[in-house]
């Protein structure tokens, strides 16, 4: 069972706008950028994040049912900072841990702890001139 919505509610409200500017600069911890759904309005979320081949995962404790997770969705991807970089991401996929997933120790921990077992992959864009610098390197 994923973390309870009270807890959520009160990170929203109070803790994210005192730890999230100090975790985002943290090793495996980031801010996910998105706009509501209806309101339109720009929203920050700290995140606990991994990366997966170049792909970055991240977790959910509070499960899929989270407004940015549906906000990501819907608008089909968001921007991450994470060790003072931001980072535009693409192609939002949900997937639920089988045991298979590649997962740091301490988080894998962590979140067998809470029974979260629900990721977020997100895929970096490539800009324009990255991609020919890539193609001139081989």
């Amino acid at each position: 069972m994923p973390l309870n919505r009270r807890v959520a509610r009160f990170n929203r409200l109070v803790a994210n706008h005192f730890i999230g500017p100090v975790l985002i600069r943290m090793p495996g911890f980031g801010s996910i950028h998105h706009k509501g759904r209806k309101s339109g309005r720009e929203f920050r979320t700290p995140v606990k994040l991994f990366r997966r081949g170049q792909d970055y995962i991240v977790t959910l404790p509070y499960g899929p049912g989270s407004d940015w997770v549906k906000n990501v969705l819907a608008a089909g991807g968001c921007e991450l900072t994470t060790r003072g970089r931001r980072i535009q991401l693409t192609r939002p996929t949900l997937f639920v841990d089988d045991g298979t997933t590649k997962i740091p120790a301490v988080t894998r921990m962590v979140l067998a702890r809470i029974d979260a077992k629900n990721f977020l992959a997100l895929t970096p864009v490539v800009s324009a001139s990255a991609a020919t610098h890539l193609r001139a390197a081989k």
